[in-house]
């Protein structure tokens, strides 16, 4: 990631037992040269959870222990946390808040969206929903529905306890709980690709405190070598460890030397389909007073902008990843196609508002009308 740009934090959230920590320790292993810093917050006195990721990324975590991150008055504790994380000493890539399951997750991004720290941005909320455990989980905590509604990205675990009925069954019903067009992954034992979270840098050698490849292939390698008494468990881990977690999902790119049209491209942002988890590139607009190169982060409906410089010499493009699951790779390529602009200089400055409402600004910014 550019230094130059914030760090994304993203929000991790689930009621207990639904698999936050499998999946916040899955990422942790694959996540390639990636530098992640995680913010643990267990309810209660004994940070169960802190321990079982301690080995992993060492004193790039912090936690919270004791209550929820929502409990806070003004947010101050989870402010210097995020800042110490995001020195750049630690050259941190992304935050991942691993929340109590008990945290009150719109409180907790009202908290994150009125950070000021420039150096760290709201990256999306994942909900992590119990495949298993669906009903009972809504029996339990009746506020499950108005979580799942704020949700930008839905993590449906523990696929592989329930049979293909069951768990269209419960598809459907996410379909409505949630907002629309809100992204449902399925998974086991919490295993989704990164690349739906965050890029993964390539790994090339060991770089430091915050650097647990060779600790994390020994594990793996003693893992495996207690997995040949299950030969189906050993064939799920040697499945996961090659790399081949992504083969669920398709990655489709865009480039174009002509300029794209805000209000066309807007529009494409706003229909994009349920299997469509998340877009990543850079646009460039070359509309008058807006010719600034914009970087794109949308992870399901969760959508930011951020303008920048374009580098000395650097060709005046948009290049975009699209990463989904089921969706029409060609028909989305057209529609792309369909937002270019032969002539932005003759496009009208305010054809950018609704680009600028999804852009961070400092609190004392005037708003766009």
């Amino acid at each position: 990631m550019n230094s130059r740009q914030p760090i994304p934090v993203v929000v991790l959230t689930g009621f207990l037992g639904s698999g936050k920590t499998t999946v916040l320790n899955h990422l942790l292993a694959n996540r390639g040269g990636t530098r992640i810093g995680v913010v643990v917050n267990d309810f209660g006195s004994i940070e169960i959870d802190a321990m079982s990721v301690a080995g992993q990324v060492g004193d790039s975590m912090v936690s919270l222990g004791g209550g929820c991150l929502c409990c806070a008055v003004d947010g101050s504790e989870l402010d210097a946390y995020l800042e110490k994380l995001a020195a750049p000493v630690h050259r941190i890539d992304v935050i991942v808040i691993e929340a109590s399951g008990l945290a009150e997750p719109q409180e907790m991004v009202k908290m994150l969206m009125a950070n000021e720290n420039p150096a760290i941005r709201y990256g999306g909320m994942v909900q992590v929903v119990d495949a298993a455990e669906f009903d009972a989980t809504r029996a339990r905590h009746p506020e499950t529905d108005r979580h799942l509604a704020v949700a930008d990205l839905v993590v449906l675990n523990k696929t592989d306890r329930v049979d293909a009925a069951e768990r269209a069954r419960i598809e459907a019903a996410l379909g409505t709980l949630c907002g629309p067009g809100i992204p449902v992954v399925g998974a086991d034992h919490g295993r989704i690709d990164p690349e739906l979270l965050f890029d993964r840098r390539p790994w090339t050698e060991t770089r430091g405190q915050l650097s647990f490849e060779d600790l994390l292939a020994e594990a793996a390698h003693q893992a495996d070598e207690a997995d040949e008494t299950d030969p189906a468990d050993a064939a799920g881990h040697d499945h996961e460890r090659c790399g081949h977690v992504h083969a669920a999902y398709e990655s489709i790119e865009f480039v174009s030397e002509q300029a794209l049209h805000p209000r066309r491209f807007l529009d494409f942002l706003d229909r994009r389909p349920a299997g469509l988890y998340r877009i990543k590139g850079f646009v460039h607009f070359g509309v008058p007073g807006h010719e600034e190169r914009y970087e794109v982060h949308a992870v399901g409906r969760f959508l930011r902008f951020a303008p920048g410089p374009w580098g000395r010499g650097e060709a005046r493009l948009t290049q975009l990843v699209l990463i989904g699951s089921g969706t029409d790779g060609p028909a989305l390529l057209r529609e792309l196609e369909a937002c270019r602009e032969p002539a932005p200089r003759q496009v009208p400055p305010e054809s950018m508002w609704g680009v600028l409402r999804y852009v961070d600004r400092p609190a004392d910014a005037p708003a766009e009308d």
